[in-house]
Formats: structure tokens, sequence, C-alpha cells
């Protein structure tokens, strides 16, 4: 049985990669599809099944995105990858970055970051430099300091991250031998739903299934542009992953809902 290889190679047809292009891996994907019979008892429902993306090598499913943009940042020639995290985005590129010998810089708003995150990123040598304000305000810098020579970007406004995180919409397809009826995944810079989303109607395009799920996205009270329509200015809730109050893939996500 051959061993899995990460997602480039597993679905290098399917994703923006040449020949060319150097494989950063940490053998990400390939998470189990974990039936959850008492979930589905509470909920009224005949199944319910969970995508644990924990089981990714940082514990996201950012290693998903971070392995596209790592290799095509490598392919590029940076030498330098940035961005804004409240966690699980800092983890996982200070990771790639450190496997593929790039720096890594990571800028987050103070006291906004799960410590434990915070601490994979320096453990993997990643540079962080904490700023006051919100992740929004953080990214705004982080897209700034990308336009200089060398760096790369490595959040979701990223494209390739969006291509990488499609891929466990691939995976569920194959382990169901369709697309679900409806997904439910929680949402803060929406690049996930906007992912999922892709892979399901790529994987309907293409014959794998004969149908794309109701995605239904979930909010923090505290943090929920997208349900109230309109950015929120202080977005609070202590899921500091989700803590954001103007998504980057706002239009994505409204794809993915309607």
């Amino acid at each position: 049985m051959r061993a899995w290889p990460g997602i480039i190679e597993a679905f290098r047809d399917r994703l923006p990669v040449t020949e060319r292009t150097p494989v950063v891996t940490l053998l990400e994907g390939n998470t189990p599809l974990v039936d959850a019979p008492r979930l589905a008892a509470r909920a009224g429902v005949a199944r319910v099944a969970l995508k644990v993306e924990g089981a990714n090598p940082t514990g996201s499913f950012k290693d998903r995105g971070m392995t596209m943009a790592v290799s095509t940042a490598v392919e590029r020639g940076a030498k330098v990858v940035i961005c804004a995290s409240t966690g699980n985005t800092s983890a996982s590129a200070a990771a790639y970055a450190a496997r593929a010998g790039l720096l890594c810089a990571v800028v987050l708003p103070a006291g906004q970051i799960a410590l434990g995150k915070l601490a994979q990123a320096l453990i993997h040598g990643a540079k962080v430099v904490p700023v006051a304000g919100t992740f929004d305000e953080a990214l705004a810098i982080v897209r700034e300091l990308g336009r200089q020579p060398g760096v790369e970007v490595v959040n979701s406004v990223n494209p390739v991250r969006i291509e990488g995180q499609k891929t466990a919409a691939f995976e569920i397809v194959a382990a169901l031998g369709d697309a679900p009826s409806v997904h439910c995944i929680p949402v803060g810079n929406a690049g996930n739903i906007t992912a999922y989303w892709r892979g399901y109607c790529e994987d309907r395009d293409a014959g794998n299934a004969t149908r794309r799920p109701r995605m239904l996205g979930w909010q923090a009270s505290g943090a929920a542009p997208l349900v109230r329509g309109e950015p929120v200015r202080h977005p609070e809730t202590i899921a500091t992953a989700i803590q954001i109050g103007n998504p980057a893939s706002w239009d994505g996500a409204l794809a993915a809902r309607d």
C-alpha cells in the first residue's frame, strides 16, 4: 500500500502546480471522517460525520493551504513568508517555513491569540510582532509588507491557500461516495468555507458527486459580520480563531451560502 504523500502529490492534477514546483510538505491531509452517532441522535438526523482536521501536522486545516502557499513561495524565489494570525495560521506558516528553510514573520493582534498556537510558531522559529489592534488591522500591515521583493503573504488572501484547502472536500466526497447534504463550518476570515465550496463544486463538475451540499457557516455573536451583513469594527469572542470583523473571503463565503 502506497504511503500518503501529502495533498499536492495526491491531488496534483487538480491543483495549480507544475513539474517545477518544489513540494514542501509535512504529509498533511488524508484526515479521518468519523461518524458521530450521538450527535446525530441529538440533532434528530440520520447521520453526522466529523472531518477531523486536527489530525493535520500542526493541528488544523491550515496545513492544506500552507503546503501550497509555501511551495509556491519557494518556486517564486521568496525568502520570507509573512502572515497575520490569531492562532492556527501562525503555527502552520512557521512549521512549513521551517521545512522549506524560509524565514517566517507573524503579525498578531496583541492578547488575541491562542497561546498553544503562539508556542508552535515560536518553537518553529517565527519572528512574532504583536500590534495594538484587531486581526483586520494586522492583516492590512501584512498586505503592505507583502509588496516587498522576496516576501510572500501566506494568509488566505493568497489564492493558492484556497486551492490547497479545497482538497478536504475531495476527501469527504471520496469517503461518502457523494457530497453530504449539509456541511456545517465555523467562519472567521471565511477562507475555509470558500475552499470547501470550491472543492464540492469542482467534484460535481468532474462527475465525482451528484450534488453540492447546503453550506451552513457559523459565527460567534460578537464577531458575526457575515450574519449581520456589515463589518464589525471591534469583534469580540473567546474563540480567537474566528475573532475577525471583516473577512478577507467575504464574497466567497456569500457565494457558498447562497
